[in-house]
């Protein structure tokens, strides 16, 4: 059966204002195998996100890398990014598909609720996403997830087909992402793991060889 989105690492950028620091660690995460990226800015000027979203949108383009936007399916829709990521007060996903075409990715916070997942898989999601996983610097008191909420997700998403992908998020880091994998979790989405590493590539490259040891 197809999957919907790509399987293996999914990186999502830090808050940094700084685009080149951006756009050469992105180049590092994707050298290392990261598959999609998530652009997560929640802090600027308007002008000046839409100008680093477009120079990353650019090198995604360079780079054959699937970028998708975060929050914001307008936004997304605006670049022609490859699609968008929703939250529970983001909008609806007929307004994100209609906006966004039928080509494009969209992928949306499930949280700890496999019965919201369930909703969602109703309403043409490529992806469903649970987290935290574990505890998470980024957002201290996101609710948790557990290992059989991805089970249960991976069992939902299995009715359909082509298959929405199921993501995990939170806390994950090339040290403790086997079991969420091993769970049925087809991409774990990462930040600080991946681009707050010491080497960016290296700490790409061993969230990716963990989905080559499941295969």
């Amino acid at each position: 059966m197809s999957i919907r989105f790509p399987r293996g690492l999914y990186g999502i950028t830090p808050d940094w204002a700084d685009t080149d620091r951006m756009l050469a660690a992105v180049e590092q995460a994707h050298a290392g195998g990261m598959a999609a990226l998530q652009w997560r800015r929640k802090h600027g000027r308007p002008a000046d996100l839409r100008a680093q979203l477009l120079a990353l949108r650019q090198l995604s383009l360079e780079l054959g890398l699937l970028l998708i936007v975060n929050d914001d399916w307008r936004l997304a829709a605006d670049v022609d990014a490859d699609g968008a990521h929703l939250g529970r007060d983001d909008g609806t996903i007929a307004q994100a598909r209609m906006a966004l075409g039928s080509d494009k990715i969209i992928g949306c916070s499930c949280y700890d609720q496999p019965g919201l997942a369930a909703r969602r898989l109703t309403e043409d999601v490529d992806y469903v996403a649970f987290g935290a996983l574990y505890p998470s610097r980024v957002k201290p008191g996101a609710v948790r997830a557990t290992l059989d909420h991805i089970r249960e997700g991976s069992r939902l998403a299995a009715a359909h087909d082509p298959r929405p992908a199921v993501v995990a998020i939170g806390g994950i880091t090339p040290d403790n992402a086997a079991p969420v994998i091993e769970a049925g979790a087809d991409c774990i989405a990462v930040i600080s793991a991946v681009f707050e590493a010491p080497d960016i590539r290296l700490a790409a490259a061993r969230c990716t060889a963990l989905f080559a040891r499941g295969s």
